[in-house]
């Protein structure tokens, strides 16, 4: 890290493609959910949800040009089956950290960094996919905010604001956020964080997540340690 720059009270981070490794089911499950109850999403349909609440996302690919948005009591179930095709996919192939993710957010919260973790994702999801990563509780991140934690998910800033007010974290520059969709970044740079990172470990690319305001890319949220000058305890030395 840059010697005049200020190291971060707070990393959020987003979990799906940034933190964990889900083979990219989630957009998969999406695409199979509107099409079981009659939408017919294009590729670039469903990749303007990327990062995005899922509730959010079936609401408006399922809400024909113009049309008035489906209600609550008809989306209802329409969440519910998406969420019982997401927990059948994880249950044939189990998500799992991505490579060095755990020991990098040791060393980040060894450093006296808070660590939150957020997601587009429902709570009822996110428990039974902490419990199958083995993250339950504080063991790997001392927050963990939802979609449906807040009123509007990301391009809005507010599971950031969320994972600040449940840490008593007050300065907004001292907030590093990362993901590897544009929304994620959107999120950072509306909520006014002092660190946008986009991530190159899951849904985009670089040109994608190039065009959009971040003030860092990285490979991985592995490389975080490194980028902010965190001693990496957990690397062997000869």
């Amino acid at each position: 890290m840059n010697s005049s720059m200020i190291q971060p009270e707070l990393v959020v981070l987003d979990m799906a493609g940034t933190t964990i490794d889900e083979g990219l089911a989630v957009y998969r499950v999406l695409e199979e959910t509107v099409l079981a109850h009659g939408g017919s999403p294009s590729e670039a349909d469903i990749a303007k949800w990327h990062g995005s609440a899922k509730h959010e996302a079936l609401r408006a690919l399922l809400t024909p040009p113009g049309g008035t948005p489906l209600s609550d009591e008809v989306l209802a179930p329409i969440v519910a089956d998406f969420r019982a095709r997401l927990a059948a996919a994880y249950a044939e192939r189990p998500p799992v950290p991505l490579p060095g993710i755990p020991e990098a957010l040791a060393d980040l919260r060894a450093a006296g960094i808070r660590v939150a973790l957020n997601t587009g994702f429902d709570r009822d999801v996110v428990t039974s996919l902490l419990a199958a990563l083995g993250w339950e509780g504080d063991t790997v991140a001392d927050a963990v905010v939802c979609g449906s934690d807040v009123r509007s998910g990301r391009p809005a800033p507010f599971m950031i604001y969320h994972a600040m007010e449940e840490l008593d974290i007050q300065d907004i520059s001292r907030v590093l956020v990362a993901g590897d969709t544009p929304r994620d970044l959107e999120a950072g740079t509306n909520a006014g964080a002092g660190f946008v990172v986009g991530v190159l470990s899951g849904a985009s690319d670089e040109a994608e997540l190039s065009a959009h305001k971040h003030t860092h890319l990285v490979s991985s949220v592995a490389d975080l340690p490194r980028l902010l000058g965190v001693r990496q305890a957990w690397v062997k030395t000869s």
